[in-house]
């Protein structure tokens, strides 16, 4: 019978969150080459959020899962979905076997990136559908066939739209993040995208909250869903402290730069991404590099900040809610509310940046007077008792409590984002940077097979020019005078080797050429 979500319990202690080391992998029904692929990346035992879901995953139960951030769900749904969908078989052109759904570009990469090994020891295949980038790699992944799309619900509905994916060969689908899906308004597509899957196949829900908002998803969705929780819905992890710092308004500033200047891996959260791409600036102002994070940034933006982040070339990460909501990166040490979050979830999915897996992490809230009781009040919520000091820049409790030291006061060298190209339509569905016409590649110009040159006069696109007396309908682009071969034989590049074709005749959608598979 549907279950509430409300109704989950809370059975296992949080304190058994990590992994237990008379237990391995193969001793929960994983395949043996799964297994091996484990070992091979030091992965050799299971956490607890995955030796109570994996089993009953691999036996095709509907699960409904709620763990601390950071405690492996995406192990714990990951495994029992590739050693499902392995024994099915190669997925058919344009029909997944398997889903899953998450609020973001950066968690769906980030769970691509973790997964993506795995499924290549079992013959899995996994393709990342999101918004930010160009759909063309989607969809020839997709017309290929591709047993598992990892998607954000308004990219997969905008390529279900074109025709591109169907969901009836589903067998898995997996919610991740669900609660923040809920909160950032996806639940209507979340909803419609489930209803196009098969009724008998299977769900998996797992997030670090389960409350109301997913009540939904789980009533309609879920037929007798096993239920286990690591931990309760606050941020009562052990290894995190948590302390509100006092400050006067003044020394807003002041008291943030000398945190981030500190020698640790910092992620500093701002409400807006106005506050982010202002902090960002002045902190490299002051000689602290540091990166921004926000929906408002292009995806190679994004990805580029994350990595340096990750491998340490920027020890700070500003960032908003909802950029860094379920991303995951080793080492991080202090998480900095430089803005108060209003909202208990909002507290935890920040807290969860730090302290991950058993690590030790502090969580630190700059706190005006005006903030003080409001603060106070949704941290109560969170279920924190955070240890109140006042401090100004300089004291020893502040460097004491966070780690922090005088910035360098040397500028750092801002990396400018390139301007986003001007004239773009912005009506329609399409999200930033997607090209219309679906599978367009850089330098496909609609009108069928047209050269660069090759419109009448009247046509004309900016970048044609009328250097020579040859007729403007035969022009190719390269053709020079500097010879004597006649003007309308010569090809771009046929006198260098021979090859007098232009290349990439048609390089749109998979018609041409096969490519190699490459998720």
């Amino acid at each position: 019978m549907p279950l509430s979500a409300s109704d989950v319990p809370t059975d296992l202690p949080a304190d058994a969150a990590g992994p237990d080391q008379s237990i391995d992998f193969g001793a929960l029904g994983l395949p043996q080459p799964l297994v091996r692929a484990l070992a091979r990346q030091g992965i050799t035992t299971p956490f607890e959020i995955q030796r109570a879901t994996v089993p009953d995953a691999l036996a095709g139960r509907d699960v409904l899962g709620r763990g601390q951030t950071g405690s492996g769900k995406t192990l714990a749904f990951g495994l029992p979905l590739l050693a499902r969908v392995a024994e099915s078989g190669q997925a058919r052109p344009m029909r997944p076997r398997a889903l899953v759904l998450v609020p973001t570009r950066e968690l769906a990469m980030q769970v691509n990136d973790a997964l993506l090994p795995l499924g290549k020891a079992v013959g899995v295949f996994l393709k990342t559908a999101v918004g930010g980038v160009p759909y063309d790699r989607q969809i020839d992944a997709l017309r290929r066939g591709v047993e598992v799309v990892v998607a954000t619900p308004g990219r997969l509905a905008d390529l279900i739209d074109r025709g591109v994916c169907r969901l009836d060969d589903v067998q898995v689908t997996v919610l991740d993040e669900a609660d923040q899906m809920a909160d950032m308004g996806f639940l209507p597509e979340v909803t419609e995208l489930l209803a196009k899957t098969p009724a008998n196949a299977q769900r998996l829900l797992f997030s670090a909250t389960l409350d109301t908002d997913v009540d939904a998803l789980v009533k309609r969705f879920m037929t007798d869903p096993v239920t286990h929780s690591t931990a309760p819905a606050t941020a009562a992890v052990s290894t995190m402290d948590h302390h509100m710092l006092l400050i006067p308004p003044q020394e807003k500033f002041p008291v943030t730069a000398s945190i981030a200047a500190r020698s640790g891996r910092t992620i500093v959260f701002a409400r807006t991404q106005l506050g982010v791409d202002r902090l960002v600036t002045q902190l490299a102002a002051v000689g602290v590099r540091a990166g921004g994070l926000h929906g408002g940034k292009t995806q190679r933006m994004r990805t580029r900040t994350l990595a340096e982040f990750r491998e340490g070339r920027t020890n700070v990460l500003v960032a908003t809610d909802v950029a860094a909501r379920g991303i995951h990166v080793d080492g991080v040490s202090l998480v900095l509310h430089v803005d108060p979050p209003k909202d208990p979830k909002d507290y935890l999915h920040r807290a969860g940046r730090t302290a991950r897996a058993g690590e030790a992490g502090a969580v630190a809230t700059l706190v005006l007077p005006k903030q003080r009781r409001t603060t106070l009040a949704m941290m109560e919520k969170a279920g924190v008792e955070p240890e109140q000091t006042r401090v100004r820049v300089g004291d020893a409790a502040l460097a004491e409590l966070t780690g922090a030291r005088e910035p360098s006061g040397v500028p750092v060298r801002e990396e400018r984002e390139e301007p986003r190209r001007p004239g773009r339509p912005t009506g329609g569905p399409r999200r930033f940077g997607d090209r219309p016409g679906g599978d367009r590649r850089f330098g496909d110009r609609p009108g069928g097979d047209r050269r660069f040159g090759d419109q009448p006069r009247g046509e004309r696109r900016f970048g044609d020019r009328s250097y020579s007396d040859q007729p403007r309908g035969e022009r190719r682009f390269g053709d020079r005078s500097y010879g004597d071969q006649p003007r309308g034989e010569r090809r771009f590049g046929a006198d260098r080797g021979g090859r007098s074709e232009v290349r990439g005749e048609d390089r749109r959608g998979s018609a041409g050429r096969p490519r190699a598979h490459t998720y």
